[in-house]
């Protein structure tokens, strides 16, 4: 097998050329194990009701989500940084077995707190899977190549979110809820198998004793508090309670305690001088805005159509299908574009067009507004302008930086991401719960008020809603519309900074793999 480092000599990056077969073959497992990591994330979705009935916690619902996706995010600079140090190989691999462990843990699950804390060990292995997964990548295709392979990660990343949804339901409706973590662990195997035969050996290996340790512990404070601060804010407590206003000075705290250690750190978790790369800023910070807005709009959307349009949740489900093939077909086609050309800076810029103009026609939403427009017009508009940008930002910043960086620069990035992913589905959350309760008493005041329904308010099922005279319904749909619709308002400002981020981007051609044969030169 001939691994000899490769250098491409523009941009002094290595990179270790292996044969075609072995490339595809670690591609493949690559893809599974994205795939599983990203299915846990959406399958959980229409069984989660089932589960949490099942196991008696309705009321600590929020913190399956949650558990999965803070240690996620915590550990995805980590596993840039060791990947870095010592070589990405052993690290996929254990990041592996520790999501298939966290897998049994939730399919044995006979408590909450139990499920609980199966998704955080989940979360500690998926989050390695997925920086690791586009590092390894970096490692064994050339820049100029790439966009192909990240446009068919795009792939692994949306594949999972049609599947996940829909095998969700149709394991909890014909098997067990307990399918939806057994499935990982056949898949975790595939991708492990493919790590060990065909992944080259890491060739250099430094001591991990020049570990970051105080950048971990703070970033992780500072990123646990963020969450812990707009998962709770407006729900649990009040946005000016003493408990919301200690979390986020707590996040203040510890960021500012995160760059003074930086400073200072022998090989930084995120070194500084990554931020003073404009490319990394602007295209980290448009990821972030975009992640923020696709889960912003994708969480109460199934809610939206159950109580307004009296949908069951499998049909509900099905609603952000369209969205979600035409992301897959964008992701790919600007994957093949930018590999065709080198070039991506009017393709951002058309990208977020495409979003803001999405984002704009949500906000025109009324409860009479055909399902057809919004899924088949507005939804479209909205997922193929962020399909476009998603993998490609990702392979802008790698392109900025030497090989012995990329880890790092692309955990960092990811850091970012799946930050915007956590605020969006918690911020959007807060808007639509407050929103709701003001519109709920609004809407109901000519029908006696909230005592009109029969159940608490925060008891309001679809199935509760459909079995309510016809005006009473007409009057809640009118309830969630009008608390859908400011969320969808709260999203076009950061789409037009994003939009405006991308006009800044100074454009640097791609990479190609041999001497100075770059793209456009």
């Amino acid at each position: 097998m001939n691994n000899a480092p490769m250098t491409d000599h523009h941009h002094g990056k290595h990179y270790t050329e292996l044969p075609k077969g072995s490339v595809l073959a670690v591609f493949a497992g690559l893809i599974v194990a994205m795939i599983a990591a990203t299915l846990d994330q959406t399958i959980v979705s229409t069984a989660l009701p089932t589960i949490v009935g099942d196991l008696g916690g309705v009321d600590q619902m929020l913190w399956v989500t949650t558990a999965y996706v803070l240690t996620a995010t915590v550990v995805m600079p980590v596993y840039g940084k060791v990947g870095d140090l010592i070589g990405r190989k052993g690290l996929f691999i254990f990041a592996l077995v520790l999501f298939t462990a966290g897998s049994v843990v939730c399919a044995l699950a006979s408590n909450m707190g139990m499920l609980i804390v199966g998704r955080g060990i989940q979360g500690l292995g998926g989050g390695g899977l997925m920086i690791l997964a586009q590092a390894i990548i970096a490692d064994v295709v050339p820049a100029r190549s790439r966009g192909k392979y990240m446009g068919a990660m795009g792939v692994a990343f949306v594949l999972p979110m049609l599947a996940g949804p829909l095998l969700g339901g149709l394991f909890t409706d014909h098997l067990s809820w307990h399918w939806a973590f057994w499935i990982n662990v056949p898949l975790s195997i595939v991708a492990a198998v493919a790590a060990v035969f065909f992944l080259p050996k890491p060739r250099h290996k430094e001591s991990l004793a020049s570990f970051d340790v105080w950048g971990t512990v703070f970033s992780s404070a500072a990123v646990v508090m963020l969450v812990l601060a707009t998962s709770w804010g407006g729900v649990e407590y009040d946005w000016d309670s003493p408990q919301i206003i200690g979390l986020f000075v707590g996040v203040v705290v510890t960021s500012v305690l995160f760059v003074l250690v930086e400073r200072r750190a022998k090989t930084p978790l995120m070194p500084l001088f990554i931020f003073k790369n404009r490319t990394f800023v602007l295209s980290t910070l448009a990821g972030l805005f975009v992640m923020f807005a696709l889960m912003a709009s994708m969480s109460y959307l199934p809610t939206f159509f159950q109580i307004v349009h009296g949908m069951n949740a499998t049909t509900a489900g099905y609603m952000e299908i369209p969205m979600s093939v035409v992301y897959l077909v964008s992701s790919l086609v600007s994957g093949f574009l930018v590999s065709r050309n080198g070039r991506y800076k009017k393709l951002m810029i058309v990208s977020f067009a495409l979003v803001i103009v999405g984002l704009v026609a949500m906000t025109s939403i009324t409860q009479d507004t055909s399902v057809v427009l919004i899924v088949g017009g507005f939804l479209l508009i909205l997922g193929f302008g962020m399909g476009l940008s998603f993998e490609i930002l990702v392979l802008i910043v790698q392109n900025e930086f030497p090989a012995s960086e990329v880890g790092t620069v692309t955990a960092a990035t990811n850091f970012f991401r799946e930050v915007g992913t956590t605020l969006g589905a918690s911020v959007a959350g807060a808007i639509f719960t407050s929103g709701l309760t003001r519109a709920l008493s609004e809407k109901l005041a000519g029908f006696g008020g909230t005592e009109s329904l029969g159940v608490d308010a925060n008891s309001i099922t679809p199935g509760i809603v459909h079995m309510l005279p016809d005006e009473l319904q007409r009057a809640l749909g009118g309830a969630y519309t009008d608390a859908l619709v400011p969320m969808f308002a709260a999203m076009v400002p950061m789409a037009i900074i994003g939009l405006v981020l991308m006009f800044l981007l100074k454009e640097k051609p791609l990479a190609k793999e041999g001497g100075s044969d770059v793209a456009g030169l």
